[in-house]
């Protein structure tokens, strides 16, 4: 009889679940599962903190288009990852942490590093179960897949005893469990779609505004083709960039505030009237403003604005409904309508205020003019890491997107600390693609030692960080008795924290100096991190509104 031990069994059972990357920090009693995972032919990725490594896994997920996977010792390193896990469950992104937890015949007697686990992650968890059989160990797995990426996505947790990981059973009494298939693809009811359309034919001003959740249902083609046929102005999320190119001649993005404020239709797709959407109300929206929305989720329809349509079902296959429909009996908005004009009246000056700042020579920089290099330097199809709040907010205007799951950022929780952990994982899972990890330094100091990471596994990201000396920006001349309470260190090098782990380091000062870092780093096939002094006083051009509407 031959026997096998519960690391093997649990790697055994993510490959045949179809797991090609694992992420974590080892421990005991994890790390075995590492080694056995390498065994079984999954790629590990050994990170410096479990915040790095569960942002690696569910940016894993959501371009992969299945389930990202990751390990994490009992207690503190578990506990680590709560923020990231719930991340995951506001972004819809399916997610499998693995955490160990002490040994079945210890448990409740203080073991090493024994935590309630399970009930710390529940609250964000579509599965969170404690293993209690070692011969079921697949079962469980195959169970929180299933959860995972089934209905609407969310992450599944699942604790590990340490003794069910390092024991080992007779090999032919493993129950192993068959591989999960994607999910079915709803479609929606008939009558809905009709509805839909004639509510959206019924509008003056209507405006088509789409999420991630149709980058996640891999519905770009299908959401091109209804713009194409509608001819409707459109605008998307900032995950949702790429399912339609911004250069789209329909796009609103450059008049966003304009198109909010007097569209009276809105066609939600995929995406949520949270706070990013300034929740759909008034002063952001024309007050009364009709919804047609298309979501996975039933219990998203109406929050925050009534739907006069609802329409429940998969992006992808309703998208295809819709326009089933519009080629059975064409229709489309008419194009010489003011609507349309004012829109594009609107965008044109909004890219005239913001020109002259993205060519200004001016020393110290501010964020538009390097941002303006950026987007001359990269690719078409490189995959942008943007974190930091002006940093972030400011590159959606400035660098576009041509494809769709070409740029990640702090999502519908707003988080920080997502970048190193979801640039790793965008240059695992595209080793052919160019990735950007652009960061205020603010940002960059929740995970920077992951650079090291990128060094170990060759890992070819460019790092930009933007240096404005802390939260918000600050003066050189700080006083130490007087600290202001989002203030760094002044003029800090975070290029030699890469040159210190072998990778390639810039510091820049001036657009030129940037240019030529910015040229060199694209090319080469190695890490690299540039380092721009920017003006502590920078900004975004003056906004109508703040941030966050109230």
């Amino acid at each position: 009889m031959a026997k096998i031990d519960g690391n093997t069994i649990i790697a055994r059972a993510l490959q045949q679940q179809g797991l090609k990357n694992l992420y974590g920090v080892v421990g005991h009693p994890i790390s075995a599962i590492a080694g056995a995972a390498q065994r079984e032919g999954i790629h590990y990725y050994g990170m410096r903190h479990e915040q790095a490594a569960v942002y690696a896994a569910q940016a894993s997920a959501y371009l992969n288009g299945r389930i990202g996977a990751l390990i994490t010792v009992p207690g503190p390193g578990t506990l680590n990852a709560v923020s990231g896990f719930a991340n995951a469950w506001s972004n819809r992104w399916p997610l499998l942490l693995l955490g160990g937890g002490a040994e079945t015949t210890r448990n409740r007697m203080g073991d090493f590093q024994e935590a309630d686990q399970v009930p710390a992650l529940a609250p964000y968890a579509k599965f969170a179960y404690r293993a209690e059989h070692q011969a079921r160990l697949p079962i469980y797995i195959a169970e929180a897949v299933r959860k995972s990426i089934s209905g609407v996505p969310g992450p599944s947790y699942l604790e590990l005893p340490g003794d069910l990981i390092l024991d080992s059973m007779e090999e032919e009494d493993v129950q192993w469990a068959p591989y999960v298939p994607a999910p079915p693809r709803p479609s929606a009811d008939p009558n809905s779609v009709e509805a839909a359309i004639e509510a959206i034919k019924s509008a003056e001003n209507p405006l088509v505004i789409f999420g991630k959740g149709v980058a996640w249902a891999r519905a770009e083609q299908e959401m091109r083709r209804f713009l194409e046929v509608t001819g409707l102005p459109h605008l998307a999320t900032p995950m949702g960039k790429g399912v339609v190119a911004d250069s789209d001649d329909h796009s609103a993005a450059a008049a966003r505030t304009f198109a909010l404020q007097n569209a009276d239709l809105i066609f939600l797709v995929g995406a949520r009237f949270n706070w990013i959407l300034h929740y759909g109300l008034p002063p952001r929206f024309k007050e009364g403003v009709r919804l047609v929305q298309l979501d996975l989720n039933p219990e998203e329809i109406g929050v925050n604005v009534p739907a006069e349509v609802g329409i429940v079902g998969d992006a992808k296959v309703v998208l295809g409904q819709m326009i089933d429909v519009l080629e059975r009996e064409p229709w489309e908005f008419p194009q010489d309508s003011e609507w349309i004009s004012s829109i594009r009246a609107e965008s044109s000056r909004s890219a005239e205020t913001i020109q002259a700042m993205m060519d200004s020579d001016d020393v110290p920089m501010g964020y538009y003019r390097p941002l303006r290099e950026i987007r001359d330097a990269l690719p078409d199809d490189a995959i942008i890491i943007a974190e930091g709040a002006s940093t972030m907010d400011i590159s959606r205007t400035v660098l576009g997107n041509a494809y769709p799951r070409l740029r990640l950022d702090a999502g519908t929780f707003g988080t920080m600390g997502v970048g190193a952990g979801f640039a790793i994982a965008a240059q695992v899972e595209h080793p052919e693609k160019k990735v950007l990890a652009l960061q205020g330094d603010a940002a960059f100091g929740f995970g920077g030692m992951e650079v090291e990471v990128s060094v170990r596994y060759n890992l070819p990201i460019t790092w930009v960080v933007f240096v404005n000396n802390g939260i918000g920006g600050h003066e050189v001349d700080l006083d130490a008795d007087h600290l202001p309470p989002g203030g760094f260190t002044p003029n800090v090098r975070y290029d030699r924290v890469m040159e210190a782990f072998g990778g390639k380091g810039y510091h820049v000062e001036t657009p030129d100096e940037f240019r030529a870092a910015l040229k060199e780093s694209v090319a080469s096939d190695k890490p690299a991190l540039i380092n721009v002094a920017i003006d502590p006083n920078a900004a975004r051009r003056p906004q109508k509104f703040g941030w966050l509407t109230r």
